[in-house]
């Protein structure tokens, strides 16, 4: 029989669903708990033979995240993530996760039944995948979203300096507001986003490059600017157009 771990943050759903999973009488529920570090911590006591995992859960980790966790520990240990939510951050999640095998990602509304999930489970045990299509194009859009996302290209303190960059302060101003003395580390930080968002290519004049920057900020998808000025924005073809 099945030793399944059941991660749900609905109080009254999570009861409801243990039983019912019971009853099928195909698996026994070793443990529910409705957090992911409270996961984690089960997992390290005793593993299971696979985890039902609800996307959105208590405490900081979500489920996706928790997972990651839980497989650093015990890798490709068997997960069934389900979800009502349609949020882009869950499916950014999933996407960097790298998860690969041993899982099913669907949709909560469309897996009500016990005996629905049941065949969810024996599959990740055996080491196959499966992920609703509707599930699988929201993560592909995601996916191509990031893309073009010009925060994603860059690091994180690239990505407070073009915030503060867009916001009209000068290099000495932000250097004062992130505590560096030298305000040339701002300069190098100024030259990494230009590279980073093709503007070293497209603007050989500083300040036209920082005018830039502040543009694709202030828009928050990537801007490109032919050789006459005309800036172009990518549509959904993937073709460069007039903005």
């Amino acid at each position: 029989m099945l030793q399944l771990l059941v991660v749900e943050d609905n109080q009254k759903l999570r009861p409801a669903l243990c039983a019912g999973l019971r009853a099928t009488g195909e698996v026994a529920i070793v443990g529910d708990c409705g957090s992911g570090e409270e996961a984690l911590a089960r997992c390290l006591e005793a593993p299971p033979d696979a985890i039902l995992m609800d996307v959105q859960l208590e405490g900081a980790w979500n489920g996706i995240e928790a997972a990651v966790a839980i497989r650093r520990e015990h890798p490709r240990l068997p997960v069934v993530f389900y979800s009502i939510q349609d949020d882009d951050a869950y499916y950014r999640a999933f996407r960097r996760s790298g998860i690969l095998s041993h899982y099913a990602y669907v949709r909560k509304s469309n897996y009500l039944l016990p005996q629905m999930i049941i065949p969810l489970l024996r599959d990740a045990v055996a080491g196959r995948s499966y992920i609703d299509p509707e599930i699988e194009s929201r993560v592909q859009e995601v996916s191509r979203k990031d893309e073009h996302a010009p925060m994603a290209l860059l690091e994180p303190n690239e990505q407070q300096v073009a915030r503060m960059l867009a916001q009209g302060m000068s290099n000495e101003q932000i250097a004062a507001r992130l505590g560096f003395r030298d305000k040339r580390t701002i300069s190098r930080t100024n030259g990494q986003i230009y590279a980073a968002w093709g503007l070293s290519d497209s603007a050989t004049d500083e300040k036209v490059a920082r005018t830039r920057a502040a543009l694709i900020v202030q828009a928050g998808h990537l801007i490109r600017w032919a050789e006459d000025g005309t800036p172009l924005v990518e549509d959904e073809r993937g073709q460069w157009v007039e903005w």
